[in-house]
């Protein structure tokens, strides 16, 4: 990665966007925003089904710009397009993305199309890390996580809410499937980190199933210091 490259990062509000800053700011990229796209109607983040209130949050607890626009699933790769067209006014040449090399190889082969296409480069700071080296990355690095979106065929309610921690990881390793989630099987939200300058407090939240996954609906939360 060039050390001072003006970057976006696509954030989703979850431990591989998180990491994939952490990285990104190790390694000397300059970062002028995030980049987060939510659902047309604003109530949802496209990703993780988050409100885009706690997604903006996560920007100001980290303290770095944040750039929301609404779309489609139909319209998502028209919308990214534009905004990052909007961003290279900026200076941006770059955006960071939180895939990792077992991920999907149809996301892979999308991010290279249009990154091409928009003629800017695609950095993913997780390429070539083992999945039990990224998430103890992440948990020893000091980051604090929870589930908020899991699929309903592979976990529990008594999952939704629960932290990333060791004992985490160890469950996972029992389950037939990525232990990053890296098919969506289920999402999580970072509340604070090594690069948050204050923690999100979950104040109130409600557990709910929608069309086999089941969500943590999170309405109410704050900023405090950490």
């Amino acid at each position: 990665m060039n050390r001072g490259l003006k970057v976006a990062v696509s954030w989703s509000g979850g431990k591989d966007s998180a990491l994939s800053l952490f990285r990104a700011i190790r390694s000397g990229l300059h970062i002028h925003c995030l980049l987060n796209l939510i659902n047309r109607d604003a109530s949802r983040s496209m990703s993780h089904g988050l409100d885009p209130r706690l997604i903006a949050a996560q920007a100001e607890a980290l303290e770095i710009p944040i750039v929301q626009r609404k779309t489609t699933w139909e319209t998502y790769e028209d919308e990214f397009k534009r905004a990052v067209v909007d961003l290279k006014q900026h200076g941006v040449s770059a955006v960071v993305f939180g895939d990792i090399d077992a991920g999907i190889e149809e996301h892979r082969d999308w991010i290279e199309r249009v990154s091409a296409e928009l003629e800017v480069r695609p950095i993913s700071p997780l390429g070539g890390g083992t999945p039990q080296g990224l998430l103890t990355e992440f948990i020893d690095a000091g980051f604090e996580a929870i589930v908020v979106c899991a699929k309903a065929e592979l976990f529990g309610e008594e999952w939704l809410g629960r932290k990333m921690d060791e004992g985490f990881i160890q469950e996972l390793q029992s389950k037939d499937f990525h232990p990053c989630g890296e098919m969506g099987e289920y999402h999580t939200l970072v509340t604070n980190g090594p690069i948050f300058k204050r923690r999100i407090d979950i104040i109130d939240s409600e557990k709910v199933l929608r069309e086999g996954y089941r969500f943590l609906d999170i309405s109410s939360f704050a900023l405090s210091p950490r």
